[in-house]
């Protein structure tokens, strides 16, 4: 059965509720009396009103438990030489990632963020731990074939939502999807190439770091998926199954649920970037829920970064992956939210305004609430 727009009842999403405008406004006011230079403190403004808005409340709270999944799995096509890496390297880094060793745990450990990591579609087995939302073992490889079933695609999705309601219900109240899977920039390039109607040099990046014969036979699978694909583009559900992937797949549910349960989200890269355009098709509205962390080196994240207006907080040549570029951006969103929620208003502090007055509370009260209106 689907729904009226085409998307199979059993990956339908319920209507997105935005961020609260009114909250919004009451942030871009406290704004202008706080002890600073109105529009001073330039972006982290913009970001301490958007969390105000996901909270519902301003001022806004720091950032309690802020929880990154990490997405595993692999992908058919890395057997015809689009990666530098060979496929097994997703599963060692599974490995790495439970022990603590990689990146995204050390850069969580300076930012109080937990980690998780899922095995979605990694070829081999994997502890119990991390395999309870498994798929199948790897993604077929799209450059010849589907990367999944009908029945698969809907499984991954629901995983992806699975995931972000027990993340939620156990207290997370920010998101940050990362993703490990060798190969996996390839598929994400044929989304955000195929979404945007791109031709595939434009799009297709080094990824792991791969020589030019790499990036030409990448290239080459990336067309070669792209004209399977191109029948389906407008079908979400059906492009995760022709040209995309569990993990994909099952990250595309994750941001789109979290949207719906009103969690905010800091996208990181490329693959995620992918998922992302994906799953703002199927709930459309979800990408007010989500900042864009950085921007990553692929040429596809741009491209996908600009569908979406979505304006990265940092630019660091970054191309790890595994919510890294996301989890060096979260002490900024932090420091936004921190000074719009701790500092004082000129009232408060007895400080003068741009006038030379010093503002009383009932004026600013007044002020507050004329501005909000």
């Amino acid at each position: 059965m689907t729904t009226e727009s085409g998307i199979p009842s059993d990956a339908a999403f319920e209507a997105v509720t935005p961020p609260d405008p009114a909250v919004a406004a009451e942030a871009d006011a406290r704004q202008q009396q706080l002890t600073k230079p109105a529009g001073s403190l330039g972006r982290l403004e913009a970001l301490g009103g958007w969390a105000a808005a996901c909270q519902g409340q301003c001022p806004p709270r720091v950032f309690a438990r802020p929880r990154v999944v990490v997405f595993a799995g692999d992908h058919g096509v890395t057997a015809h030489g689009v990666s530098a890496y060979p496929a097994e390297v997703t599963a060692q880094m599974v490995a790495n990632f439970q022990a603590g060793g990689a990146a995204v745990n050390a850069l969580a450990a300076t930012t109080g963020a937990g980690v998780r990591v899922v095995d979605i579609a990694v070829a081999t087995d994997t502890e119990p731990s991390v395999s309870t939302h498994k798929v199948r073992r790897s993604s077929g490889s799209i450059d010849r074939e589907d990367a999944l079933s009908e029945s698969e695609t809907l499984q991954a999705i629901a995983a992806g939502r699975a995931i972000a309601d027990e993340e939620i219900d156990s207290g997370a109240d920010l998101l940050i999807a990362g993703e490990m899977g060798i190969g996996n920039t390839t598929p994400a390039t044929v989304l955000i190439a195929a979404l945007t109607n791109t031709e595939p040099v434009a799009a297709v990046g080094r990824g792991t770091g791969v020589d030019d014969a790499g990036w030409s036979r990448k290239t080459a699978a990336i067309r070669d998926a792209m004209r399977r694909v191109r029948p389906v583009t407008a079908d979400p559900v059906a492009l995760l199954r022709v040209g995309a992937g569990a993990d994909l797949a099952a990250m595309a549910g994750f941001l789109a649920q979290a949207a719906l349960r009103r969690t905010p989200v800091i996208l990181d890269g490329v693959v995620v970037t992918a998922a992302a355009m994906v799953a703002e098709d199927l709930a459309p509205g979800a990408r007010e829920w989500w900042v864009a962390g950085h921007r990553s080196t692929e040429p596809a994240h741009t491209i996908a970064l600009k569908h979406l207006r979505l304006d990265p907080i940092l630019e660091l040549g970054m191309r790890l992956g595994e919510g890294s570029g996301a989890l060096v951006a979260l002490p900024v969103l932090q420091s936004a939210v921190a000074t719009l929620a701790d500092m004082a208003t000129f009232a408060d502090a007895g400080v003068s305004t741009e006038s030379g007055e010093q503002a009383t509370d009932s004026e600013a009260d007044d002020e507050t609430e004329a501005e909000a209106r």
